[in-house]
């Protein structure tokens, strides 16, 4: 897609290296749950679920397939189309907020289980916002020379910290995971800009109470379903909308872009009507807008992740196009990036 823009990497000392997205990869569990199967776990129909959120299905990990199994499979098929073997890895960033466990983190598990060694490797956590803040990091220590190319991946198992009983949420979230490798692509901008941002006031909208130093693991946290996520829809809708339309609108405006510029738009794949919402508001076509929430619901830090992959395979979009991708999540957190293919 041929487009003048104005790269914003003019602000840093670091003129002339770029960071760019050289390959992608994702991987969903086998198990599929369709909205006529959650009929029969809670009181709900495919008609609610479908007219409020517009999934149809998710996918759920088996109970011996962890978040790092997720990721690993991701970041080998996201090796594989970049041409990057586990020796050539210098860091693994991995952002989750369902880790196979708070310590070691996911990323030395991940690295591990594709074959690198003695090689950086952590978590961050942003919930569904994840990737967008991991990309951020790791294409810094690409610009400033200090890696030469960086793992990022998204990757969730929600399943283990849903309540099925609770129709509100249940319906919603999946599992799964996307990765990218970043590298130096020589004449090629990569990624414009990253906007990043959050509202700690409002943290209590989406959360899981139980399981850390606030309120350690007991029987009584177990009865009480403390470790379950906790959200309240209403508000966190709202939230999210003004939030991704902002960043999405000051990422933009750094690159001298509009929206009529941008091939490909990724939001976050919460619920149809929070995307329909952001792209009405940044005045996007329908062919714009990248839509698979129908095949997996929420997938947090995963799901602009897997929506990249299935956009980049699936031929929506090509070497040279622009592509927004924005995102929202627990924190409250937020996150937009303008990349050229």
């Amino acid at each position: 897609m041929s487009a003048k823009f104005k790269s914003p990497r003019a602000r840093h000392n670091f003129v002339g290296r770029t960071c760019s997205i050289s390959g992608v990869g994702s991987y969903v569990p086998e198990k599929i749950l369709t909205n006529a199967d959650l009929e029969k776990m809670v009181e709900t129909s495919d008609e609610w679920i479908t007219t409020r959120t517009g999934i149809k299905e998710r996918h759920i990990a088996a109970a011996n397939e962890f978040t790092s199994d997720l990721a690993a499979k991701a970041a080998l098929r996201a090796m594989k189309m970049a041409g990057v073997t586990a020796e050539q890895i210098d860091l693994i960033i991995v952002a989750t907020i369902t880790p196979d466990m708070p310590f070691p983190n996911t990323a030395c598990l991940v690295q591990q289980k594709i074959g690198a060694r003695r090689i950086p490797a952590f978590d961050i956590e942003a919930a569904c916002s994840g990737f967008l803040y991991a990309l951020e990091v790791g294409q810094n220590f690409i610009t400033s020379r200090a890696f030469e190319t960086v793992l990022v991946i998204g990757a969730e198992k929600l399943s283990a910290i849903t309540n099925w009983t609770d129709r509100n949420t249940c319906v919603l979230f999946g599992d799964g995971a996307g990765a990218a490798i970043l590298q130096h692509r020589p004449d090629a901008h990569g990624l414009l800009t990253t906007v990043l941002g959050a509202d700690g006031d409002k943290a209590g909208l989406l959360s899981m109470p139980a399981g850390g130093s606030a309120c350690p693991a007991s029987a009584a946290t177990v009865a009480n379903g403390l470790h379950f996520l906790r959200m309240d829809g209403k508000e966190t809708f709202k939230n999210a909308v003004q939030a991704m339309c902002s960043a999405a609108n000051e990422a933009l405006q750094r690159c001298e872009l509009t929206v009529a510029q941008i091939k490909c738009i990724i939001p976050h794949q919460a619920n149809r009507r929070i995307v329909d919402a952001v792209g009405d508001r940044l005045g996007a076509t329908p062919e714009q807008l990248f839509i698979n929430l129908h095949k997996y619901g929420n997938t947090s830090a995963a799901s602009v992740a897997i929506a990249l992959d299935e956009a980049a395979h699936s031929g929506k979009i090509a070497r040279g196009d622009l592509i927004l991708i924005v995102a929202f999540g627990a924190g409250l957190t937020w996150g937009a990036a303008v990349i050229e293919w």
